[in-house]
């Protein structure tokens, strides 16, 4: 099912950004069904007023009103998406209620212009972003020490449910260009200090992933 290339390979990110621009159109409906996993994930950042909170890979903006909500007027959420169709869904959404404390910023993450010192973020189902060293590493540099973060992503299930990895390869295949980590797209946080607690879901093919930085 999976190639060692397939396996093995980092992501594209022109790849990514041509794969987005055709999903744009349907990519709310096609979330849908994650929405309690993306609440999920939300619930464990433990925004309070006046937080500074990422919205990683922000995609038309359905995290913004649980962000928001969490950091109320005084807060900020920066919400990050190289897609230009995905952003500019995103604005409208932002113009349709009025947030202020919201800024959207289309630029590849690893070279988006991000707050210093942010207290938390959110990484939903954004794992080429999770397999890239520098999005990674330029994300993280902007987070406070201790720093809150959730991630939230498919992953590999146990070999014997073949059946369900078969299912999570082509979910994966229509949102990700690279398959590395797929057994565990938490590792390059963890690698990097953070402290981490697991909630999985749908058989293990899904996973909440939420804790500090050091």
């Amino acid at each position: 099912m999976v190639s060692e290339s397939e396996a093995s390979a980092p992501p594209d990110v022109e790849a990514a950004l041509g794969l987005y621009r055709v999903r744009s159109a349907y990519y709310d409906w096609q979330l849908a069904p994650y929405e309690a996993i993306r609440q999920a994930a939300i619930d464990r950042l433990h925004l309070k007023p006046g937080d500074v909170v990422l919205d990683v890979g922000c995609g038309t903006g359905l995290s913004l009103a649980a962000l928001q909500a969490g950091v109320g007027e005084t807060g900020r959420v920066v919400g990050i998406d190289q897609c230009p169709e995905m952003v500019a869904a995103a604005r409208q959404r932002v113009g349709r209620h009025g947030w202020r404390q919201v800024k959207l910023e289309c630029a590849p993450l690893e070279d988006a212009h991000l707050p210093r010192q942010a207290d938390a973020a959110l990484f939903h189902f954004t794992h080429d972003i999770l397999q890239s060293d520098a999005a990674l590493d330029h994300v993280l540099s902007h987070l406070k020490p201790g720093a809150r973060v959730a991630v939230t992503g498919l992953k590999w299930t146990a070999p014997w449910l073949g059946g369900l990895n078969a299912l999570v390869w082509w979910n994966a295949m229509q949102s990700v260009t690279t398959l590395h980590g797929m057994d565990a797209p938490w590792m390059p946080l963890v690698e990097r200090g953070a402290q981490l607690s697991f909630d999985y879901y749908v058989m293990g093919t899904i996973y909440v992933a939420s804790g500090t930085l050091p």
